[in-house]
């Protein structure tokens, strides 16, 4: 039977929807590849061999890509086809400080405008979060994962720009490629301390105390990692 094409699809309705739901677990599949290091960075990613290690259509798997392509963990380059997005200490630094300067502005904002739904929307995900990081067992990493992210988006939630919420989205997925260098690594910190001090801070309407906390607390990994990397303990390897 001859494959149906797009437009069919979004004709036929649910399977138009199967389709997307195909898109997003291959997208899925792929992005947590990356950022687990399945897929290293500077590695061709051959439309061929993907197919047969993800078991999707080309049509899907081109689709996937070019969402992350959109979120800066892929690169495409015309003809050559698509590419792991390469990494470096410059990169880290780059996006640590574009990160500091948009999301610790947008927590002023959000302690500004924020009212009582966005105090108690704050409280709960604090409390969420406080839960399960004291201490954070090896069974609850994947639950605390989703809980920080619900705190650091409660944070910003009233600062009243979609496009600086889309940036901070966009910056700490791509920070997130770094997260497994920082693995293994001694860090002594208490992140649920650093969390603590943010929460108070935003709760007192002290909007430039919680911005230095937020600072501190967004560049203690990068600085830990090139820290890391300049004393050889950590090495990005496969680079192009």
């Amino acid at each position: 039977m001859a494959k149906k094409s797009f437009i069919s699809l979004v004709e036929s309705g649910g399977e138009a929807a199967s389709y997307r739901t195909l898109i997003e677990r291959t997208y899925g599949r792929l992005r947590e590849d990356i950022l687990n290091g399945v897929l290293q960075p500077g590695e061709k990613l051959l439309i061929e061999h993907l197919k047969q290690r993800y078991e999707v259509g080309a049509g899907t798997m081109r689709e996937a890509l070019s969402r992350l392509v959109s979120e800066a963990m892929v690169t495409a380059a015309g003809q050559r086809g698509f590419t792991v997005a390469p990494i470096s200490p410059d990169d880290l630094i780059d996006v640590t400080n574009l990160r500091v300067a948009v999301e610790t502005d947008a927590l002023r904002a959000s302690i500004r405008h924020g009212d009582d739904f966005w105090r108690h929307r704050l409280r709960i995900a604090y409390e969420e979060l406080s839960a399960l990081e004291q201490p954070l067992k090896d069974e609850n990493v994947r639950r605390w994962e989703q809980a920080n992210a619900t705190f650091h988006s409660a944070l910003l939630s009233a600062c009243g720009s979609p496009w600086a919420l889309r940036v901070v989205q966009q910056l700490t997925q791509h920070a997130e490629r770094y997260r497994r260098y920082a693995i293994g690594l001694h860090t002594g910190r208490d992140v649920h301390a650093e969390h603590q001090q943010i929460f108070e801070a935003a709760m007192a309407r002290q909007d430039a105390r919680a911005a230095l906390a937020l600072e501190s607390h967004i560049r203690a990994t990068p600085e830990l990692i090139v820290k890391a990397i300049r004393s050889g303990k950590v090495v990005f390897g496969n680079q192009t």
